[in-house]
């Protein structure tokens, strides 16, 4: 019983991992003129094709939940970038010896990293209008990637993501 306590409070860890969303938008933008989207064509996501599936129909999904059609002539455009970098380690131990003697001391320290650096990924989603203002609405997410991780569990962080993101829109001005 204890084993599958804390293999559950490890799986709930790690599914709560913060998926960090920052926006920004172009000011004066009346976004409710914006009904319909797709995709530009030549798309480089930066994601694995599988990955890019994954994240297109997460965020399809969440954009007909908010009333948005897809279509082959839209109101805007979507474009989907992403990169991956590796967190810094904070988890030092520090060792230290010291000693002193009359007038004299000294001192070694010596820092020992703890642990393995998270690999995170960063997406940045643009919303363009190539009509009228270009770019009017951006949304970078941050959030923790396992790139051992299962196909079911990526799809629920996608899922996260898009959900995440998408709260965000329309920014309130």
């Amino acid at each position: 019983m204890k084993v599958f306590i804390a293999l559950f409070l490890v799986i709930l860890m790690v599914s709560c991992a913060p998926i960090r969303v920052n926006t920004d938008f172009e000011k004066g933008t009346d976004f409710s003129k914006y009904k319909t989207y797709s995709y530009y064509g030549d798309m480089k996501t930066g994601l694995s094709e599988l990955d890019t599936k994954r994240f297109l129909d997460a965020l399809d999904a969440k954009m007909a939940a908010k009333g948005f059609l897809f279509s082959e002539t839209p109101d805007f455009l979507v474009d989907i970038k992403s990169n991956e970098y590796q967190e810094a380690q904070r988890s030092n131990v520090g060792v230290g010896l010291g000693g002193g003697g009359g007038n004299v001391g000294g001192g070694i320290s010596i820092g020992l990293p703890i642990g393995q650096a998270n690999i995170n990924r960063q997406i940045t989603i643009d919303f363009v209008d190539e009509n009228g203002k270009g770019l009017f609405w951006q949304a970078v997410s941050e959030s923790s990637f396992n790139p051992n991780a299962s196909p079911e569990k990526r799809e629920q962080l996608f899922n996260a993501i898009a959900e995440k993101v998408l709260t965000q829109y329309p920014p309130k001005q």
